[in-house]
């Protein structure tokens, strides 16, 4: 273990490495010929009798360097594992969340800083045509099918990102509810130690926060010059946030963040703990703080210059910057117009099977307006649960310990009401599902969020691909579409094993809560007003919130209110699509949201300027949720009643996060 920190580290310069990189990376050949010593000059070759077992030797050697180490596949895995090691150990941050323990891997660990915001896209769009070409020399006939995978993967991923261009500039590192400014906070207090290198490392890393706020500053101006810059009303928010951060130094809810965590980590004598406070709270005082105060300084210069308050599609070239989200981010490949059909079309299917279950359960409709709930679990209580129920339609996994921690409270404000934080690839722990007690939902949607982020979501489907023994660089990159998209979909089967511990109606209405968004750490707005109920012909029979419901109503209501978060989503899926390529203005976004109900002018401006700054944000887990419910009546008509719900969803969680036409490519063929 290095030398405890000292408060003299932290100086804001480039903190030197003094541990050594292990020696992990020996080649396979070097180590073959050591461990059976063919050459060591005691070997008898005078020996005639000996010749013909040294020639079966040699050549049994030969075909097996020929099939191991000089095969394609010992290429390509030596290629991507160099892809993996270069991108890496380029940010500090990234490789923090991704290793706990760099060293061990073989990899040194960069200089701890945030970094900086490039003003171009040339070298990234350079280093992308560079690895395509390279991967397209490989022959996928010797490939093994997991590394044929992997390989499509990267082709298909790098070749996007090739496709930016110029329209890097459309990217937006600050928004009100998605932006750096907002995060950064979230993942420095998140930032684990595990070693007293990660101390180091932690509060050399705030020293950075000025030099990386100045890099957004230059990347803003070049957004500004070309016509690009965010509106004042977004500035505002921006701004607004900013300045809640800074406002109280002396109780800024990271220095108690930093006091827990240093207490937490147990190596340290109290006298380094108090030495460690006083230097991080200098640190966040004279550094942190001021960047926050200059970042907010340097985006009033730029106050008036961005004209455009509606989506992308009112920017030159926007339109197909959309569709590079709807590759890179959500991983589909298929004409916006097709897109918008299949939302249609699915839009009209729940419409219509809520509706028929509101002509059959009359008095459903008021249960479903007054949030009928389930009776009051604990969410670990709800986390084992879940676990033993999801087993009859989900492949089975050893079972795996997890966490229930508490958001901080000055942290509830910004974060969803539940979110999992994926662990390094090199512990698989800690598996930590955070509550945020300032959320108030209902137990139902309590119940189902934790599914979304616990069994068979997220912790989930992290555990089950973590022990398929992936690539490395699989870890890296991953689609939001598939991984958010598969928690979506299994949030419709929570719905049914929650029929059967709803036992009555019972509390006030609760507010529909967005999906959370991005980025390990997830946040989401609230909408009131927008529960979507069709209407019906002829009365409708309110129920009394004590009635008691039969299992055969339990489980009507429970696909009701699947069904109406169904149809929200949807709903803001088609608005995503409206604003962001067909440049919708808020009028036509208004009048759009009237046909379902939503009528209140405050309910749609908020939503029209929540979809606005975050473009494809719903379309990573609506659209996911299409594709996998698309693939299983795929599979389902080709298989007939050879077809296995729980084999298809183990396929599915082998394959791992991909583009939805690699997942296509490769959903009937064995991978591992």
């Amino acid at each position: 273990m290095p030398d405890t920190p000292k408060s003299t580290d932290y100086n804001c310069r480039e903190h030197a490495e003094t541990e050594k990189t292990l020696s992990n990376n020996r080649s396979k050949f070097h180590t073959f010929f050591s461990q059976n010593n063919f050459f060591n000059s005691s070997f008898p070759f005078h020996k005639n009798i000996m010749l013909p077992a040294i020639f079966l030797l040699l050549f049994l050697s030969f075909t097996w360097l020929s099939s191991h180490i000089f095969s394609e596949n010992a290429h390509f895995e030596k290629f991507a594992e160099s892809i993996f090691e270069k991108e890496i150990s380029g940010n500090a941050l990234n490789l923090h969340y991704s290793l706990a323990y760099p060293e061990k891997q073989g990899i040194s660990r960069p200089r701890a800083t945030l970094g900086t915001i490039p003003q171009d896209n040339e070298k990234a769009a350079a280093q992308c045509l560079d690895y395509e070409k390279k991967l397209k020399t490989f022959s996928t006939s010797k490939l093994s099918a997991t590394n044929r995978l992997t390989l499509d993967l990267l082709l298909l991923y790098y070749h996007t990102e090739a496709t930016l261009g110029d329209r890097y500039l459309l990217e937006e590192p600050l928004s009100p509810s998605l932006g750096i400014q907002a995060q950064l906070p979230v993942l420095l207090a998140e930032y684990a130690f595990y070693e007293n290198q990660d101390i180091t490392d932690y509060l050399n890393l705030l020293c950075s926060t000025g030099d990386y706020f100045q890099s957004i500053l230059a990347f803003e101006q070049a957004k500004s010059d070309a016509g690009f810059f965010m509106c004042d009303e977004t500035l505002d928010r921006i701004q607004e946030q900013c300045r809640a951060f800074i406002q109280n130094p002396d109780s800024n809810y990271m220095l108690e963040i930093f006091s827990q965590k240093l207490k937490n980590y147990g190596k340290l004598s109290s006298q380094d703990q108090e030495q460690l406070i006083r230097t991080h709270k200098q640190i966040l005082q004279e550094k942190v703080l001021p960047a926050y105060q200059k970042l907010i300084e340097g985006l009033e210069q730029l106050r008036g210059t961005g004209k455009n308050t509606g989506g992308l599609a009112n920017f030159s070239g926007g339109k197909e910057y959309y569709q590079y989200l709807l590759q890179s981010q959500v991983g589909i490949y298929l004409p916006v117009e097709k897109l918008e059909k299949r939302l249609t079309q699915q839009l009209s299917a729940d419409s219509q099977e809520l509706s028929l279950l509101l002509e059959k359960y009359p008095e459903l409709f008021s249960l479903l307006e007054a949030k009928a709930d389930l009776p009051g679990m604990e969410p670990e209580q709800i986390i084992t649960t879940l676990e033993t129920a999801i087993s009859q339609d989900f492949p089975s996994t050893p079972s795996v310990d997890f966490e229930i921690r508490s958001v901080h409270k000055s942290m509830e404000e910004f974060l969803s009401p539940a979110f999992y934080l994926t662990p390094p690839m090199d512990t698989g722990a800690p598996n930590v599902i955070y509550i945020n007690h300032g959320r108030q939902i209902s137990n139902l949607e309590l119940f189902t969020t934790l599914a979304h982020e616990g069994f068979p979501g997220h912790l989930y489907q992290t555990v089950y691909f973590g022990r398929q023994n992936p690539s490395h660089i699989r870890y890296l990159i991953d689609y939001s579409g598939y991984v958010e998209g598969w928690a979506t979909y299994v949030e419709s089967y929570a719905y049914g094993y929650a029929a059967s511990y709803l036992s009555a109606a019972q509390g006030p209405a609760a507010e529909i809560t967005d999906p959370p968004a991005t980025a390990g750490l997830q946040a989401s707005d609230t909408f009131s007003e927008s529960t979507i109920t069709p209407s019906l012909p002829g009365s409708v029979t309110a129920a009394s919130q004590s009635t008691t419901l039969s299992p055969e109503e339990a489980s009507a209501y429970t696909r009701l209110s699947w069904l109406n978060r169904s149809v929200n989503l949807c709903i803001y899926s088609l608005l995503d699509v409206g604003i962001h390529y067909r440049g919708w203005t808020p009028t036509q976004a208004a009048r759009f949201l009237n046909l379902f109900g939503i009528r209140d002018a405050h309910v749609t401006a908020e939503i029209y300027r929540y979809i606005a700054e975050t473009p494809a944000n719903y379309l990573k887990y609506y659209v996911g949720y299409l594709n996998f419910l698309d693939l299983k009546e795929e599979q389902q008509t080709l298989l007939g009643e050879n077809f296995d719900l729980k084999a298809f969803h183990q396929q599915i969680l082998s394959i791992g996060p991909v583009q939805f036409p690699v997942l296509r490519k490769y959903i009937n063929e064995k991978i591992g």
